[in-house]
């Protein structure tokens, strides 16, 4: 289905960018993984060993523009184009408002959207160039609707879900689709960093489960499946959606 695609996932050495990153490689695409940290980012390439001729890893901090800059012209020169932008990066943060500090706001600010934005202004010249360009950014439950001591997160997903649909208007007589998938809680890394606080990790797991109508958190795969969908042939009619990947969370 990917095949003579080339696709550009941040936030790609785990978790949900690692998944969608397989789905597409099994599919035939090629992958530009970025991410901050090498160890993870030389793992990722262990992980997906098979489809090592398909895969590059880019280190980049895409908290800051010009190294958003680069990771896009870096895939370039690997590769030779961008066909398709998976937004995953990101950060969480759980702190009340009168306790967040002005660099603890700025960073979340400056992974979810900063990056967000200024990865996909970057790549928009090649996906132009691109049959079916797409563009898909990774948000949350969190972008719509508010959650409880998460003010901050809460605003920079709102603001990628926004700006998702902005872009997708703008971006709409090119060709180009630009959706955002909203997952809930997921198993990740960063849900494993979330919860190191815990004391008691399985109670929290639980209960964490049990506010699910379908009765449990997502895997990543499944969330991925969603994000290949969408840029796929098979979503060709679908631009400035928000998907909700969270097992009926935010049906009521």
């Amino acid at each position: 289905m990917f095949r003579e695609k080339t696709v550009l996932i941040t936030g790609g050495t785990s978790g949900i960018g690692l998944a969608t990153a397989k789905l597409f490689l099994e599919q035939g695409a090629k992958v530009a993984l970025v991410g901050r940290n090498e160890t993870r980012g030389m793992e990722a390439l262990e992980t997906l060993g098979r489809f090592f001729r398909q895969t590059s890893y880019i280190q980049a901090d895409i908290a800051k523009i010009e190294e958003c800059r680069k990771c896009v012209e870096e895939t370039v020169r690997q590769f030779g184009s961008i066909t398709t932008v998976i937004n995953c990066a990101g950060t969480y943060m759980e702190k009340a408002i009168d306790e967040i500090t002005e660099d603890e706001y700025e960073y979340v600010m400056n992974v979810n959207v900063k990056g967000t934005y200024f990865v996909s202004k970057f790549a928009i010249p090649e996906l132009k160039k691109a049959d079916q360009g797409a563009i898909v950014n990774i948000s949350s439950d969190a972008g719509l609707q508010g959650n409880w001591l998460c003010t901050a997160y809460c605003a920079a997903k709102g603001a990628i879900n926004t700006f998702t649909k902005a872009l997708a208007l703008e971006l709409a007589p090119y060709g180009i689709r630009v959706n955002a998938v909203c997952p809930g809680d997921v198993h990740t890394p960063m849900l494993d960093r979330q919860l190191e606080r815990v004391m008691d990790r399985e109670r929290a797991i639980k209960d964490m489960n049990s506010i699910y109508p379908l009765g449990r958190m997502a895997l990543p795969e499944e969330v991925a499946r969603v994000i290949c969908f969408l840029a796929s042939y098979e979503a060709s009619f679908v631009t400035g959606a928000l998907w909700p990947v969270d097992g009926g969370l935010t049906a009521g």
